[in-house]
This record gives structure tokens, C-alpha cells and sequence, in this order.
């Protein structure tokens, strides 16, 4: 079982996020690397908000492979390189989400793997067996 936590002895979240996310019981993990804003072909968008978008749907794609869904995500790790639109980017991610909130932790940072990505979102979840 998953329960999510937003102790009163600590701030209120400022975005789309939980403080914590405890699970307990018999539960399935699954581990995603981070997820680039990368299309099947190979390609790469140039506008970061597009990475962003295609970076959120590789997740969810990746969920779908082990049989997972959006509800079963407990952290999102974002990596950002340059300026986003943060309303514009929030609001994808609340889109993206829906009404499930999981941990999560924004990063932005330098560089990532190729000097063409500016988005990279590490993923983990969790289903309960059963």
C-alpha cells in the first residue's frame, strides 16, 4: 500500500508534489532510467517544453511496459538545462499527472548526456502484488 504524507510540522508542498510516500505490504518496484526528450526515431526536439512533454510520455510508456500506470508513481527526479516556463511547465506536469501525486525533486543543472537535451526525468514506482 501506498500512502502519501504531507507532515504538518513541515511546509506545505509548493507545487504539484507529495513530502513523502510510504509504502508497505507486497509491492512490485520498477527503477526507470532517466527518460530524455527523445522520439523512437531517434530525434530530438529543439524546444525544451517539447522534451519536456515527450521526456513525461517516455515515462509513461515505460509504465506501460511493466504492466504500470501514472497512479503507481511515487518519485519523478527532474533535470533541466536552461530556462523553462515554469506555469507552462507545472502545468504539464499537473496535466501529466491528473489528480496522482507523487515525491518530487527539480534539478537544473549544467549539461546533460548530449549537449541537445535539455530534459531529463528519473522515474520510480511501485504496484501493490495482488
Amino acid at each position: 500500500m501506498k500512502t502519501a504524507r504531507n507532515p504538518e510540522t513541515i511546509h506545505p508542498p509548493v507545487g504539484s508534489y507529495v513530502h513523502q510516500m510510504e509504502v508497505t505490504g507486497s509491492n512490485r518496484w520498477l527503477t526507470i532510467s532517466g527518460q530524455i526528450g527523445m522520439n523512437l526515431d531517434g530525434s530530438v526536439p529543439e524546444e525544451p517544453l517539447e522534451q519536456f512533454e515527450l521526456a513525461l510520455n517516455n515515462i509513461k510508456r515505460n509504465l506501460e511496459a511493466a504492466n504500470m500506470g501514472i497512479q503507481d508513481l511515487t518519485k519523478l527526479v527532474f533535470f533541466l538545462v536552461g530556462d523553462f516556463d515554469t506555469d507552462k511547465r507545472r502545468k504539464i506536469v499537473k496535466d501529466f499527472l491528473g489528480d496522482h501525486i507523487p515525491c518530487t525533486t527539480l534539478l537544473y543543472v549544467v549539461a546533460l548526456a548530449a549537449s541537445s537535451l535539455r530534459v531529463e526525468i528519473d522515474a520510480w514506482a511501485c504496484k501493490e502484488i495482488g
